[in-house]
C-alpha cells in the first residue's frame, strides 16, 4: 500500500508522491522563543517525529527542517523589559526548548536554522518579489500585493471580498489594499534592525520562513506542517511570496496537526494551572505527554482529562509490565532461545495491520492500538509459574522486545527502563487518587504480621481494605504493593 496523506490545500486524502523519488523535503515551523512553551505547541514536534520516522522506515532519506523565530515583537517586548539584548531572550529560550525536546527522547531535526542567520535571504527574496511586480515600498516599508497573486486564499478556502476589513484594526490607507501584508518594516526605537535597500528594519513574520525554506531546502518542497492555526495567514502568505518569487509552487503537501483543548469544561483538575509542557512533564512524565499525543489522529482535537491521564497511565502501566515480564524471562532462562513461529506470526500480522495505519495519513492512534495487541497476545502466552518458564518463553520474550523496540524507536516510546517506569507511574496515580502512603505501608505490615502469625482471616481482611482504598499487593514490588490500576 503506498502512503497517502490529507492535504489541506486539496481538502482530502491523496497519494504521497516525492518530487524526487526516496527523498523528501519536510518543513515544520517552529516556535518564537520568548518563554517556555505550552504542552499544545508540542503536539507538532512529537506527530512529525513519527512522521519524519516511518518516511525513513519506508524506505526515504528525509531532509527536515525545524526553525527557531529569533526576531519577533515578544522577544523584542520581553528583551526590553529585562533590559538585554534580543538575543539573550532568544538563545536562552532555543536552551529551554532543547531541554524540553531532548527529555521527550526525538529525533534531532536535520537543520534548526534561526531568523536571524537568514537575513540576506530575506533581503534577496523581499528583492525579487518586488522585481516580479508581487511588491511594493512605501515609506520605506515593502508590502506584498495581495491582488497581484490571484490563487490567494486557496489554502484556507478564504475569499479575499469575504474577508473583514478595518474590524479590530485601524486600516493603512498606505496598502493597495487593505489586505495586504508586510514584507519589511522599519525599525522602531530601541528594536534590533539589519540594512536593506529599504533602509534599517527587519523582516515581517510571514517571510521569514519562506527564505529558510528557498535556502535550505530549494524553491518547492513535499511537505509544510503546521498547527491548523497557522494555516491562515502564516501558511497562506508563505504560498503567495514564495511562488511569487521562485515562480513555482512551493509546496506539494500541506499537513496540519489539530489544537490540544485546554479551556474545555472538564479539563484535568490534576492539571491545575499548568500550562507549560516542561511543568507537565516534571509533574508526570514526557512519556504520558507522548503517548497522550500519540494515541489521538493528529488531526482530531483532543482535551486532557482526568480520565484521559487515568487511561493513558493504565495503558503504559500495562505495556510496560509486558516488557518487564520479557526481560525478566529473557534474563532468568539458561538455555538458548526457540522461537515460536505462531508467535512470530501473530507480530507479522500486526506489522501489517501498523504499515497500512501509517500508510493511511499516518494514523498513530491505530498504531498504537495494534501495539497493545501485540502485549495482549504476549501476556495471553501464560508466564503463571515462574519456575516452568521455558527456551520457548524466552524465544517469544525476545521476539517481543525487538518487536517493541522497533515501533519504540518509531514513536520515541517504550524506551525507559520498565522498572523505573512502573514505579513512576505508580507515584503519580499515588498522587492523583490521594493515597496515604503512611496508611497503606502500616496495613501491609499488619497484614504480613498476621500471615506470620497463620491468622488467614485477619490477613484477607486487611487485603480487602487495602484493595478498597485501591491498593493491591504485589510481589515483584519494592514496596510489596502497588495502586490499582483502572482497566
Amino acid at each position: 500500500m503506498s502512503q497517502v496523506l490529507y492535504n489541506t490545500l486539496s481538502g482530502k486524502k491523496e497519494k504521497f508522491i516525492p518530487l524526487k523519488e526516496g527523498e523528501v523535503k519536510l518543513y515544520l515551523c517552529g516556535p518564537t522563543v520568548y518563554d517556555l512553551l505550552h504542552i499544545g505547541n508540542f503536539r507538532g514536534p512529537i506527530v512529525f517525529n513519527v512522521i519524519r520516522n516511518w518516511l525513513e522506515f519506508t524506505g526515504n532519506k528525509v531532509n527536515m527542517v525545524y526553525n527557531y523565530t529569533d526576531v519577533d515583537d515578544k522577544i523584542i517586548q520581553k528583551a526590553n523589559t529585562e533590559g538585554v539584548e534580543t538575543k539573550v531572550i532568544s538563545e536562552r529560550y532555543i536552551k529551554e526548548f532543547e531541554k524540553d525536546f531532548n527529555a521527550l527522547g526525538l529525533k534531532k531535526h536535520t537543520h534548526n536554522p534561526r531568523v536571524s542567520e537568514h537575513m540576506d535571504d530575506i533581503i534577496s527574496m523581499i528583492e525579487k518579489i518586488i522585481i516580479n511586480g508581487k511588491g511594493y515600498v512605501v515609506d520605506g516599508e515593502v508590502f506584498f500585493a495581495i491582488d497581484e497573486f490571484k490563487a490567494y486564499g486557496a489554502l484556507s478556502k478564504k475569499k479575499l471580498d469575504e474577508l473583514e476589513i478595518g474590524q479590530r484594526v485601524e486600516v493603512d490607507t498606505r496598502k493597495k489594499n487593505p489586505q495586504d501584508f508586510v514584507l519589511w518594516k522599519p525599525a522602531k526605537e530601541g528594536e534590533p534592525y539589519w540594512d536593506s535597500p529599504w533602509g534599517k528594519g527587519r523582516p515581517g513574520w510571514h517571510i521569514e520562513c519562506s527564505a529558510m525554506v528557498k535556502s535550505i531546502l530549494g524553491d518547492s518542497i513535499d511537505i509544510h506542517g503546521g498547527g491548523v492555526d497557522l494555516q491562515f495567514p502564516h501558511h497562506e502568505n508563505e504560498i503567495a511570496q514564495s511562488e511569487a518569487c521562485n515562480c513555482a509552487k512551493y509546496c506539494n503537501y500541506w499537513v496540519h496537526n489539530e489544537f490540544i483543548n485546554f479551556g474545555a469544561e472538564k479539563m484535568s483538575k490534576s492539571l491545575g494551572n499548568i500550562i507549560t509542557a516542561r511543568n507537565f512533564m516534571e509533574k508526570y512524565n514526557p512519556e504520558i505527554l507522548k503517548y497522550l499525543f500519540l494515541s489521538a489522529h493528529y488531526r482530531t482535537q483532543m482535551g486532557i482529562t482526568d480520565d484521559k491521564l487515568s487511561q493513558t497511565i493504565s495503558a503504559l502501566n500495562r505495556i510496560y509490565s509486558a516488557i518487564e515480564l520479557a526481560q525478566i524471562t529473557v534474563d532468568q532462562v539458561d538455555a538458548p532461545a526457540i522461537a515460536d513461529a505462531g508467535f512470530d506470526k501473530k507480530l507479522v500480522e500486526f506489522d501489517n495491520k501498523i504499515k497500512k495505519s501509517l500508510n493511511d495519513d499516518f494514523n498513530t492512534a491505530e498504531m498504537i492500538s495494534f501495539i497493545f495487541e501485540g502485549v495482549r497476545t504476549f501476556n495471553a502466552i501464560g508466564f503463571a509459574n515462574k519456575a516452568k518458564r521455558t527456551p520457548s518463553h524466552k524465544g517469544q520474550s525476545e521476539s517481543f522486545l525487538a518487536w517493541m523496540a522497533k515501533y519504540g524507536d518509531m514513536s520515541a516510546l517504550f524506551n525507559s527502563n520498565p522498572k523505573d517506569m512502573l514505579n513512576r507511574l505508580d507515584e503519580i496515580l499515588i498522587e492523583m487518587k490521594e493515597i496515604d502512603k503512611s496508611e497503606v505501608e502500616k496495613l501491609v505490615k499488619m497484614r504480613n504480621d498476621a500471615r506470620d502469625a497463620k491468622d488467614w482471616g485477619m490477613a484477607d481482611e486487611i487485603r480487602d481494605k487495602l484493595q478498597d482504598i485501591g491498593v493491591e499487593l504485589f510481589d515483584g514490588h519494592a514496596r510489596g504493593w502497588r495502586v490499582k490500576v483502572n482497566d
